[in-house]
């Protein structure tokens, strides 16, 4: 597996992911690294955390299967976590001295589910707040253009509150409470219609093979990832990573995932840095006397 970046990124990627907010990385993780992943999430999926949810099911028996912070009790996912390139990745492209590690999360869409997340930023659901938040997304099958996740580049910049998607609707019964949010009092508009002028919007996906990420800000605006062929199923690993401006954020309309509680457990308040054994640091850049 390998454990630095299997080629330099070059400045024009760098560019582009700071001006779009969403770059594609191809050949970025090599086949091992698919292989561990994708037995964690066997592991995942049959031993979920109390935060898993079914995001959907049909009559059919099609599904979507979602968990995230389960780092500390899968191991291959903290090899990833600790091993991997991906905290190089996000500091090379955010030029940050530091990155915490934040959370992992999974989506495992089965075959032929016609599921489509809702158009959203993640960085307002979350309990920080900043804007050197970078994802790494991570399909550990292949995937098309059509089913992929898409993106509105440049919309990281957007200085709008919108009236986000309160994804806790989606839980299952015995779950209603979990990760609720209501953007009601602070939103300044509802979201715009972007699947009414994708064109207009500058939509962009790309098919992908195992390997491949994307990255992209905490801010970015972006959904879909369903529409699957009868026999292709989806099954993505992302990791969510802190940079130098990320600081604990307690918002009052709620988070998704709300890491509150622990983040209180660990002495954490609004304004602090992620600095605690739950977000630990996994890359720091080295700086060279001139």
């Amino acid at each position: 597996m390998n454990t630095e970046i299997l080629r330099s990124l070059t400045s024009k990627e760098v560019d582009t992911y700071n001006r779009d907010g969403v770059l594609l990385l191809e050949n970025m993780f090599d086949k091992d690294w698919i292989k561990i992943l994708n037995k964690g999430l066997d592991v995942n999926i049959e031993k979920p955390t109390k935060r898993s949810r079914i995001w959907y099911k049909d009559t059919s028996g099609r599904s979507m299967f979602y968990d995230h912070t389960a780092w500390q009790n899968i191991d291959e996912y903290k090899k990833f976590i600790f091993n991997s390139p991906a905290a190089k990745i996000c500091g090379r492209l955010m030029d940050s001295s530091i990155i915490n590690f934040f959370f992992d999360s999974v989506f495992v869409r089965s075959t032929g589910t016609q599921f489509e997340t809702p158009w959203h930023q993640d960085e307002p659901y979350w309990s920080v707040e900043g804007f050197d938040a970078c994802t790494i997304w991570i399909p550990l099958v292949s995937v098309k253009k059509k089913s992929s996740l898409s993106f509105v580049p440049g919309s990281h910049r957007w200085k709008t509150i919108f009236k986000h998607y309160n994804f806790g609707d989606l839980n299952p019964v015995g779950k209603k409470n979990v990760d609720q949010v209501d953007f009601s009092d602070v939103a300044e508009q509802e979201l715009p219609d972007i699947n009414a002028d994708p064109e207009g919007f500058g939509v962009v996906s790309w098919d992908m093979q195992p390997g491949d990420c994307i990255a992209f800000n905490g801010r970015t605006m972006h959904g879909g990832s369903g529409k699957l062929d009868d026999d292709c199923e989806l099954r993505v690993f992302t990791t969510k990573w802190a940079g130098d401006d990320i600081r604990v954020k307690f918002r009052n309309y709620g988070m998704d995932p709300d890491h509150s509680a622990e983040m209180i457990e660990k002495g954490l308040k609004s304004g602090d840095c992620l600095d605690t054994d739950l977000y630990p640091l996994i890359w720091k850049k080295i700086f060279q006397n001139a």
